[in-house]
């Protein structure tokens, strides 16, 4: 049997978040796909639900730290677009998210995220070599990207998936 884990997210946090956050996860996904690019609107609004709703579900010092892992990842994530590790629209997506994420499932997060990523890339490099699969959608970006990953594709439904945890 699978366990699956204990995230400090609330189940009303989890419905609220997601009604929100999820159509952008996937159009992230989606967007990150066909053009290779998470367009900043996307990210923008992706904060403004944490802003907006998370003033609603959560404690008040909690919703307040939760600013401080935006600045935390945004620092991180800029230094890694710097060194060529990610692009633009991937550092703003994870600062983004990050206010979702509760401090003490930041290991699980971060398991999930690399789960997320081999899988995507798994999922995408197969999807690219099937001609019907391919010819389904054939002026993807991405399908003719040879050093770069649409990381937008795994991202998305790794916070989609943290936040539906406490769901199950």
């Amino acid at each position: 049997m699978v366990s699956i884990p204990q995230v400090d997210v609330t189940v009303t946090q989890s419905i609220a978040f997601l009604i929100f956050a999820g159509p952008l996860c996937l159009y992230v996904a989606w967007n990150d796909l066909r053009a290779m690019k998470i367009p900043t609107w996307s990210t923008d609004a992706l904060a403004l639900v944490f802003v907006v709703v998370g003033i609603f579900v959560m404690p008040f010092s909690e919703y307040l730290w939760r600013y401080a892992h935006f600045g935390v990842v945004l620092v991180i994530a800029i230094l890694l677009n710097a060194i060529g590790a990610m692009g633009a629209g991937d550092s703003k997506f994870l600062a983004s998210a990050a206010p979702f994420v509760a401090l003490s499932d930041t290991g699980l997060v971060f398991y999930l995220l690399g789960a997320g990523l081999l899988i995507g890339l798994l999922i995408h490099r197969t999807a690219r070599a099937i001609p019907a699969i391919r010819n389904l959608v054939p002026n993807w970006v991405s399908w003719t990207e040879t050093k770069r990953f649409p990381m937008g594709f795994a991202m998305g439904p790794v916070l989609i998936i943290y936040l539906a945890l406490p769901l199950f």
